[in-house]
């Protein structure tokens, strides 16, 4: 580790010295983020400022590669920032966020809203668009990007709607991050105390013991009870106290919404703004901007699909709720839903969580499961860098090597694993990066992967549901989009694709997890390490579809609320004024007012839509699944975990990060348009095609 004291660089604007530029974490102090932020804002200005007044007539080289160029010191000083912010959001970083998220957009908008810029950007388009020039396919697809950008972020606008963009802009970076910031302190402020041990009849000793670190990690007494980012929370499962069960629900459905953290206002006003904001880009709605740029092209065609199995969905959803209640003539309450699922999935398969905990321990599932499957497929090998600091001390480093790369280049990138909760780490689970590869910039990755599991008590092993099994692998595969991504340009790095294909590689590398080859190498008893058996495995199989009716209409109902807020004209979202009956409408038109269950995620706590990056891109989950599903079908075609399926798969897709026409990239995949059809076998929802299963087919990428 450099001491700051005597290394003259800079760790937040300098190249850290650390292998592939892992940050110097230990040199990194708080007060030093504002001020690093704000003199790589100005450096970049400088870098455009550069570009556009050069005396030189318009060249890709000169123009658009420079751009690429441009903004190393802030890519890295943000990349650093917002990589500790999500994990570790402390009240300073917390406070740098407010001060710095409207200076960064109205940077941005300054800059892609620049006619001058623009004009030179143009002049390189028209004349790649005339055949007046030779570029290779990724530096031709560069200067369509850089075009298309500019013009949807306004640089085509006079100056005075230019001026009230930026103003938008400004105020929209202010709004989520102020949503974001009361969603995580409401969340914390609802955690459910338990004084009464005799509520928590029911949770074994697994899920237990983290309640109680969890409370004394607060101060309190007793037994404490976060709550994550789902309506549902996973815990509920297990508690057989039909108080406290709704004491949970109740907590759930409040965030967002508590006295000084009321995300009520703040959902009106970025709705209203975002639908002005496509006002000024000459298009009917936000949703319609979102969109064109997806690989389903048209809110109608990501609706569609959604709607196309609503009916089904409520169909299963129906019969379970009666299943549930034994007959019972009354509506299912929405706090006893999960705890009820599991009680009859239990009975009905003889597996639940208590039983299968304990064969997936996490060390274990990750070692010789997850990167076992990543090293069959992809070549890669995995070794910890104990030497290397993360930014917690419960961070891990892991040096990723690459058998493709000659022995003296084999090092292919670091990957940092952070999985465990923390009050200051928002909820769910994500990838993230440090750094991005990137040929021109001659840079290596250093990605992460963060998850939310509960501490167990010292000494304890860390075991998972198959839910967090799934996630584990789900996450990974993000992971390896960043890692194997092999582009020149930082702009098409690694995940950086849309909304409905980025979770394409994430969701495929979940289907790993419950291979039976798989399942015998690392699902083994924590304590006698006897290997699952394929009994409890075809059990576990069964059950995964049991409840499927209801998880398909939580999620669709939170992927249409999104569509519906985000589809508004500026004068419908000025109408709007009450976000329950704005919800409840939706939920009534699509058919989706099912008793007993809430949408995934309600407005108020809508972190996906609100303070992140999936805005009018909710249903990208279900878009992926499809392509999912069918490229599964296609991995078992081929015979599973086959490296000559994996070697097909990282070229052409997980190498190419954003420089493909996606659905191209997933024909030359497949050999195929992609079909819902698998999904809807995999989901058990195969009534729901609608004249054979349509191929999904879409807009440009």
């Amino acid at each position: 580790m450099t001491d700051p004291s005597e290394d003259p660089r800079h760790p937040l604007l300098d190249e850290s010295p650390l292998p592939y530029g892992l940050p110097d974490f230990a040199a990194i102090r708080d007060e030093d983020l504002e001020p690093a932020i704000r003199t790589a804002i100005d450096d970049h200005a400088a870098e455009v400022a550069a570009i556009v007044a050069d005396p030189a007539p318009p060249t890709a080289e000169n123009t658009d590669v420079a751009l690429e160029r441009a903004g190393v010191a802030l890519g890295r000083v943000l990349s650093i920032f917002y990589g500790l912010l999500g994990p570790d959001a402390t009240p300073a970083r917390l406070e740098v966020d407010r001060v710095v998220s409207p200076l960064l957009a109205a940077h941005h908008s300054a800059v892609m809203s620049d006619p001058a810029l623009y004009a030179r950007v143009d002049a390189v388009f028209r004349a790649l668009e005339d055949g007046l020039l030779d570029l290779d396919d990724e530096t031709a697809r560069l200067v369509r990007r850089h075009h298309r950008d500019l013009l949807r972020a306004g640089a085509g606008l006079d100056d005075e709607e230019r001026g009230r963009l930026t103003a938008i802009d400004t105020r929209l970076a202010e709004l989520t991050t102020a949503f974001g910031e009361n969603l995580l302190a409401s969340t914390t402020e609802l955690a459910v105390p338990v004084t009464d041990e005799a509520e928590l009849e029911g949770l074994p000793e697994s899920l237990r013991a983290p309640l109680t670190v969890a409370a004394t990690e607060a101060g309190r007494e007793g037994w404490l009870i976060p709550l994550g980012l789902p309506t549902v929370q996973p815990i509920s499962a297990w508690i057989a106290h039909a108080g406290l069960r709704r004491r949970v629900m109740e907590a759930s459905l409040r965030r967002g919404a508590t006295p000084g953290h009321d995300n009520t206002p703040i959902v009106l006003e970025i709705v209203r703004l975002r639908a002005e904001r496509a006002e000024l880009l000459g298009l009917r709605c936000h949703a319609d901007h979102v969109l064109a740029v997806e690989t389903a092209g048209t809110p109608e065609a990501a609706r569609g699909l959604l709607l196309n199995v609503v009916d089904a969905a409520v169909t299963n959803a129906r019969n379970e709720a009666k299943d549930l209640l034994g007959g019972e003539d009354r509506e299912l309450d929405p706090a006893d839903w999960a705890y009820l699922s599991e009680r009859l999935r239990a009975e009905r398969f003889d597996v639940d969580d208590a039983r299968v905990r304990p064969f997936f321990e996490l060390e274990r599932t990750l070692r010789d499961g997850v990167m076992h499957a990543a090293s069959e497929l992809y070549g890669l090998r995995f070794v910890d860098r104990p030497d290397l600091r993360g930014y917690l001390p419960d961070v891990r480093v892991i040096e990723v090597f690459d058998e493709q790369r000659t022995e003296r280049d084999a090092g292919l990138g670091l990957l940092l694993l952070d999985y465990y909760a923390r009050p200051t780490k928002r909820g769910g689970a994500w990838m993230s990066s440090f750094r991005d590869q990137s040929r021109l910039l001659d840079e290596r990755p250093v990605v992460v992967n963060v998850m939310n599991l509960a501490r167990p008590a010292d000494g304890e092993p860390t075991l998972l549901t198959m839910d967090e099994v799934t996630t584990l692998f789900h996450e990974f595969g993000h992971a390896l989009h960043g890692l194997l991504s092999d582009v020149e340009y930082p702009v098409f790095s690694g995940t950086s694709v849309p909304r409905d294909f980025v979770e394409f590689p994430s969701q495929i590398n979940e289907m790993w997890a419950r291979r039976p080859d798989m399942l015998a190498r690392y699902a083994r008893h924590v304590a006698t390490g006897e290997v699952i058996d394929d009994d409890l495995v075809a059990r576990m199989r069964q059950a995964e579809r049991f409840g499927e009716g209801q998880a398909t209409v939580e999620y669709l109902g939170a992927a249409l609320l999104d569509l519906a807020w985000h589809s508004l004209t500026r004068e419908e979202a000025e109408e709007v004024t009450d976000v329950d009956a704005f919800e409840a409408r939706v939920l009534a038109d699509a058919g989706l007012d099912v008793p007993g269950i809430h949408p995934r995620y309600r407005s108020r706590y809508f972190q996906h839509v609100f303070a992140g990056g999936y805005s009018a891109a909710y249903y990208s989950y279900f878009w992926a699944e499809v392509l999912d599903a069918d490229a599964a079908e296609w991995f078992d075609e081929r015979g599973g975990l086959q490296r000559s399926s994996g070697e097909v798969m990282r070229r052409e897709v997980l190498s190419r990060g954003g420089a493909i026409d996606f659905l191209d990239a997933y024909r030359a995949l497949r050999g195929s348009d992609p079909s819902p059809r698998a999904l809807l076998r995999r989901r058990g929802l195969d009534s729901a095609v609608v004249g054979g299963g349509a191929a999904v087919t879409g807009g440009r990428s």
